[in-house]
């Protein structure tokens, strides 16, 4: 058997905290998993995206600390269109969360922005430019 990719994991410091982030990006996550140590969504597709607490991976990995930077991981969800991109960043940003990127036309001819998630996570959105 070869190796496929089956799931995203994140470490989260506050599970209904980024699970709302999450949320407003179209991710079918129940409310009751806002209290839940561990929580999985099903992505279309069949990719799956994990959270979990700090504590839960204590449990297993006791030496574990938080990144001291980011950068290196993200997360990209695309759009339907530039005007898609624009109304979820600001939506995004008058909901408390914090920008990284403005929206911009890229080069490579996308309209592109980068959010943090409650994490520190980057989160990009992307449209084919029209």
């Amino acid at each position: 058997m070869t190796p496929r990719l089956d799931a995203i994991g994140l470490v989260v410091a506050d599970m209904a905290a980024s699970l709302a982030f999450y949320r407003r990006l179209g991710l079918d996550i129940p409310a009751a998993a806002d209290n839940q140590p561990h929580v999985e969504a099903a992505m279309p597709g069949g990719l799956r995206v994990l959270w979990d607490t700090e504590e839960v991976v204590r449990s297993f990995d006791p030496d574990w600390q938080p990144p001291r930077s980011s950068g290196r991981t993200g997360l990209c969800f695309v759009c339907a269109s530039p005007a898609e991109v624009d109304a979820t960043y600001a939506a995004l940003i008058g909901a408390g969360h914090q920008g990284h990127l403005e929206p911009w036309d890229a080069v490579w001819g996308q309209r592109y922005a980068t959010l943090l998630d409650p994490d520190g996570c980057e989160v990009s959105l992307f449209a084919a430019a029209t």
